[in-house]
């Protein structure tokens, strides 16, 4: 049985759909990863996960529960950040790390130390004092103290630094290890494609791919630095290529990834002297979405 299931969501305001027959599935020990531009309808997902929005149409499950009829019994098992923290200004980080704990029946102090540790956080100051960084630590530290089986993580490294950022990246591996399932809504995409095993690419509220990254794949190209001895006649007409920059007998294009093998016949026929080859991101995948500037169509809902 999948941890989470999404079947045929719909939410509608008024007149506006945000989200549009949305599917998704989450497994035991799987890190799920949510991405699509602002307005595209991830956290209105999020949100209709927590039970904090009622959907318009379709079902969603967490552990076979309803998360609109069942939201508190489901919020005992599972672990949730959002991308802007509020926290209570008098309190110190420490009291609302273990506020949440104790709401959520944990009382591990061991793992709530090392965490304290590892994000390089004060625990002593007040929140009204922490940056928006050290506000996420709070709820990260948190979160990954409690013996959660689920962590819907909604943008939770905005404001972190790159060391802090590899922090979490650790943190997630350890209780994906443990058999826990994560869902990570994230715009950088590079922590997507280093932690998740399935992505789900949601625009204009519907998911328009969904699938492995080996099965994403596909739709990215590859790209190729290539330096002959002979000019290559008639590259721009080769099936595939995309994007050719020449400086003297180097090329450099993009690859669509199923005809790589006909390419590299074809260039070697001239000599090959240098050859460099970076396989295909994640990011190109986006970006052959939605543009260099990751922007669609107004009116979206986050």
């Amino acid at each position: 049985m999948a941890v989470v299931k999404v079947s045929n969501l719909t939410k509608t305001f008024g007149k506006f759909t945000a989200l549009n027959g949305v599917n998704l599935e989450v497994n035991k020990g799987e890190v799920y990863g949510f991405i699509g531009p602002n307005g595209a309808g991830k956290s209105t997902t999020i949100r209709v996960l927590l039970g904090i929005l009622k959907a318009t149409e379709g079902e969603a499950t967490i552990f076979g529960k309803d998360v609109w009829k069942d939201a508190v019994e489901i919020h005992q098992h599972i672990a949730y950040v959002p991308g802007d923290v509020n926290l209570w200004p008098n309190l110190t980080g420490g009291e609302v790390i273990d506020l949440f704990l104790k709401l959520r029946g944990s009382s591990n102090k061991n793992r709530r130390e090392q965490l304290i540790k590892r994000f390089d956080l004060d625990p002593t100051k007040k929140c009204r004092t922490y940056s928006k960084g050290n506000r996420q630590k709070v709820a990260l530290v948190a979160a990954f103290s409690s013996d959660a089986d689920l962590y819907i993580l909604d943008e939770p490294t905005s404001g972190l630094d790159p060391l802090m950022e590899q922090v979490f990246q650790e943190c997630v591996m350890e209780v994906k290890n443990q058999g826990k399932s994560v869902i990570l809504s994230s715009h950088i995409l590079s922590e997507v494609e280093k932690l998740c095993d399935k992505v789900g690419i949601i625009r204009q509220g519907s998911i328009i791919e969904t699938g492995t990254l080996e099965e994403l794949r596909h739709l990215t190209r590859t790209n190729l630095l290539v330096e002959t001895k002979e000019f290559i006649p008639s590259l721009n007409e080769v099936k595939g290529i995309h994007g050719i920059e020449a400086k003297g007998s180097q090329y450099s294009f993009q690859i669509d990834t199923e005809e790589l093998d006909n390419v590299i016949k074809y260039v070697s026929q001239f000599g090959i002297v240098k050859l460099e080859s970076a396989p295909p991101k994640l990011e190109d995948l986006f970006m052959r979405h939605y543009g260099k500037d990751g922007k669609e169509s107004k009116g979206g809902v986050k």
